[in-house]
């Protein structure tokens, strides 16, 4: 993408256009008022521009962070969620300096897409005191206070709040249809303010006298004794940073060509944007995925329009402060109502249900998570259930197979010797992983086999072997072996012999010379064998040479 300072100053202009409103609102809903949103969206825009990994990234406050901050204003107020931005940030960058963001790209798609799914529905039922021009019931889980609210609306109702909020909602989400590029987020507060204004609708409450400026940088919130109880929701505030931050500079990149983030600089961004945020009474940041798509179609190719639309956002701080503060409540509701709507991606969502019951069960316990607990205890859910159907899907695909031995018996044989030698041999091709999730299987297979003497596990095409699938299989052995049934292995790859090794199954193996490297040498194995014991007679064949080949 060629760079162009033109473009880029007038996507930058654009964006911040865009993220006014969204900055007074995710403020104002976070708990410390619109003049946080705006700090937030300055500094943290401006530095995570400067110092994150991403040229096209747009930091600043978001809806995803606003649903973990909630909780934290109930419990710590405004001090603890400026002291828990700052720990955040001293966690986000030792995640920069361990080079964590590599590890984003594990993360599977329904966990995104229900992450994203129940965010949305949280956002949404946030904005309904604002929506309803109630006051907020108290209260930290979302549902619950959504609907007091409500029941607060059906006994006083509050006709003219909910017409501006559902106004501007629909605005947003009709002119987005009609003309993408225009940003009717802007267009629809400012026509909502006029009209509060002109008819005096003092039913609806505005946002309130703002700062003219940001406030001078200070740690005066700081509490060291607090740390100890803050750290929980601060590993919460980094988490949610990091993995929305990172997957947002993924969706960047697949908008443009040419375009490579740095996972890692990208965290150590977010980290120093976050440090800084507080000491300007800003609530913690992160990439926003919606601002940063804006900035993407509007032309941007460099670093030059995060930075633009945060220095747009400083002027509107120090020079328009008096009419922003007119901004009825109701109509940053109706903004953030139609975003929330906008999160949800009915294709995607209807893509990850059809795909498979896993992906469907996956996506939909991440979203119920991110509802009923949190964002970071919802990720993890769906981390470790998509990993525990992963690896159940994974084990199901390991075979024990009976297999015939003669092709590759060596030498000339009778059919009479060939049935005997069927009669005490029985052979199996291990195909796939053995490991923990599936190795316990084998066994039980293996300790059913009856009526022979000699058993050869063919092994060339076991693709994992971790220590649980080696006990196994030395447990296999050793079982077999108190029946008096010998078990030879052909084919173990180098790769495997550590955990094999490390458990003692090849020193089993090696001590009664039963570990061979082909499955023409276990079956001459074999047939010495049966000949010692004698249930074999014995015999003499022309020399011959051994497939190197066969496994």
């Amino acid at each position: 993408m060629a760079r162009s300072p033109r473009r880029d100053l007038l996507a930058g202009l654009t964006v911040a256009i865009v993220a006014l409103p969204l900055a007074l609102g995710f403020g104002v809903s976070s708990g410390l008022g619109a003049e946080a949103g705006l700090a937030t969206a300055v500094v943290a825009g401006a530095l995570a521009a400067l110092f994150g990994g991403s040229n096209l990234q747009v930091s600043g406050p978001t809806g995803a962070m606003t649903v973990v901050l909630v909780p934290i204003v109930a419990r710590y107020g405004p001090g603890g969620v400026l002291t828990v931005g700052l720990m955040a940030g001293v966690l986000l960058i030792g995640l920069a300096v361990l080079r964590a963001g590599q590890y984003m790209r594990y993360v599977p798609a329904p966990v995104v897409e229900g992450f994203t799914l129940g965010i949305a529905c949280v956002i949404g039922l946030q904005q309904i005191p604002n929506a309803l021009g109630v006051e907020k019931p108290e209260g930290e889980k979302v549902v619950l206070v959504a609907w007091r609210a409500f029941v607060e609306f059906v006994a006083f109702p509050n006709w003219t709040a909910i017409g501006l909020s559902v106004g501007v909602a629909v605005v947003m989400l009709a002119g987005a249809r009609w003309k993408p590029t225009v940003p009717f987020s802007i267009v629809a507060v400012i026509a909502a303010t006029v009209i509060a204004q002109l008819f005096h609708l003092d039913a609806t409450a505005p946002i309130g006298a703002l700062p003219a400026g940001l406030p001078a940088p200070s740690l005066a919130f700081l509490d060291v004794s607090a740390f100890g109880s803050l750290l929980a929701p601060a590993v919460a505030v980094a988490a949610l940073a990091a993995l929305e931050s990172l997957l947002s500079a993924t969706v960047a990149d697949g908008m443009t060509v040419g375009q490579q983030h740095d996972p890692d600089k990208e965290l150590f961004g977010q980290g120093v944007a976050n440090l800084a945020a507080p000491l300007f009474g800003g609530v913690p940041a992160t990439a926003a995925i919606a601002r940063t798509a804006v900035n993407v179609r509007t032309g941007a190719s460099s670093r030059l329009a995060a930075l633009t639309h945060a220095a747009v956002l400083a002027v509107i701080v120090f020079a328009a402060a008096p009419l922003v503060s007119k901004v009825p409540l109701a109509a940053l509701a109706g903004v953030l109502l139609a975003t929330a709507i906008r999160m949800v991606e009915v294709g995607s969502l209807r893509a990850m249900a059809k795909a498979t019951r896993s992906d469907a069960v996956v996506l939909v316990l991440t979203a119920a998570a991110t509802l009923i607990l949190d964002l970071v205890y919802a990720v993890i859910i769906g981390l470790v259930v998509a990993g525990a159907l992963a690896l159940k899907a994974v084990a199901s695909q390991a075979r024990m197979e009976q297999v015939d031995f003669r092709p590759d018996l060596p030498g000339e044989h009778s059919d009479e010797e060939h049935a005997l030698l069927a009669e005490h041999i029985v052979a199996y091709r291990i195909d796939g992983p053995l490991f923990f999730a599936g190795a316990h299987r084998f066994l039980l297979e293996l300790s059913e086999v009856a009526d022979v003497k000699v058993v050869i596990l063919r092994m060339a095409r076991v693709t994992t072997l971790d220590a649980t699938g080696a006990l196994v299989l030395k447990d296999a052995v050793e079982k077999l072996h108190r029946r008096g049934i010998a078990v030879m292995t052909s084919g173990i790859r180098p790769g495997q012999r550590q955990a094999l090794d490390a458990v003692g199954a090849l020193e089993l193996l090696r001590l009664e010379g039963r570990e061979y490297a082909t499955t023409p040498e276990a079956i001459a194995g074999a047939r010495k064998h049966l000949e010692q014991a004698g249930l074999l007679p014995r015999t003499h064949h022309r020399p011959h040479r051994i497939r190197k080949a066969a496994r």
